[in-house]
């Protein structure tokens, strides 16, 4: 049996487990984590709150293989479902579960997909140019790379990595291609250094930003993003709360926006009196967005980025 504790610190734990403490501490309470990953916060949730019951969702079915043997002791209030976290609502129809009381999403590549070479999601270890988060699905970075156009492969790094040089790159990439195509992440590292100008180079690693874009491209992080956050609100029970844990600036923005236009008031300009349906739906728990301590930072390192947001929800829309 592996040890997952050891592969997976669990990131701002106290801190997630204060916010959601009020309206999980109750017997009978129901929390969906959307991204169980190791179960790193699922352990300490149920270990925490013992009238607790665990929806676990996850896309990686190796993820949910070792979580479900790190949270067997509490099997009895554990649920585990292999499905993409936009699809909250059909999880949770599928369990006859109405509404839910907490829902933590902890964003981002999970430990196992980092420390796994096989996976192909790290730039500095060679390895095949797989990158899914869910091994059963067709599209992986190896097919982008070898059947998308000049045009595609410039859009998504410069969409999704935000990556200066995606003309550049994607010109390089096609024209290599032609020759041999790109099997190995070694080789797309070797042309992205080969093809990034000196003073480029010593700002950071050439290639992270590329390796993000084609992650998020084979994953459609972002559009599922866009869809599950709406979803996880709409299962939430008045009063129920919400952790979000973003680890770049590109999920951050889909939740803020998401978060910020659902609680606030849509009462029409200039109207006397704000009617109850026009009232927020949410209330924001933390100003802006959290940031990890600097000793949290300095002893797990995957928490330098990470942006937390939470709020609660007021009522139902109407």
């Amino acid at each position: 049996m592996v040890d997952t504790s050891s592969l997976h610190t669990p990131v701002f734990l106290e801190r997630t487990i204060e916010l959601l403490a009020p309206a999980i501490s109750h017997d009978g309470a129901v929390l969906v984590d959307a991204t169980l990953g190791m179960g790193g916060h699922a352990e300490a949730l149920l270990t925490r709150f013992p009238g607790l019951t665990l929806v676990g969702l996850d896309r990686d079915t190796e993820a949910l293989r070792l979580a479900g043997e790190r949270l067997a002791p509490f099997a009895s209030r554990l649920h585990l479902v292999h499905t993409v976290y936009d699809q909250i609502g059909d999880a949770l129809e599928g369990l006859k579960i109405p509404a839910v009381n907490g829902i933590l999403f902890d964003l981002g590549v999970s430990s196992l997909q980092l420390d796994r070479v096989e996976r192909g999601f790290s730039y500095s270890k060679d390895a095949p140019l797989d990158m899914r988060m869910d091994s059963t699905s067709p599209l992986t970075a190896e097919r982008i790379l070898a059947e998308y156009s000049e045009a595609e492969l410039r859009r998504i790094f410069y969409e999704y990595g935000e990556e200066k040089l995606s003309p550049r790159y994607a010109r390089k990439i096609v024209q290599a291609r032609e020759i041999e195509p790109f099997t190995r992440s070694a080789q797309l590292v070797e042309l992205i250094i080969a093809a990034t100008p000196a003073a480029v180079q010593r700002a950071g690693h050439p290639a992270k930003r590329v390796f993000q874009a084609l992650r998020i491209e084979v994953n459609q992080e972002l559009s599922v993003l866009s869809a599950a956050i709406p979803a996880a609100i709409d299962s939430l029970d008045v009063g129920g709360r919400m952790v979000v844990l973003a680890y770049q600036s590109l999920e951050d923005r889909i939740v803020k926006r998401i978060l910020q236009k659902r609680s606030a008031s849509t009462a029409p300009a200039g109207l006397p009196i704000e009617l109850p349906e026009h009232r927020p739906e949410l209330r924001l728990l933390v100003r802006g967005a959290e940031q990890a301590s600097e000793s949290e930072q300095i002893s797990n390192p995957r928490a330098k980025p990470v942006r937390l947001r939470a709020v609660e929800r007021l009522r139902r829309a109407e």
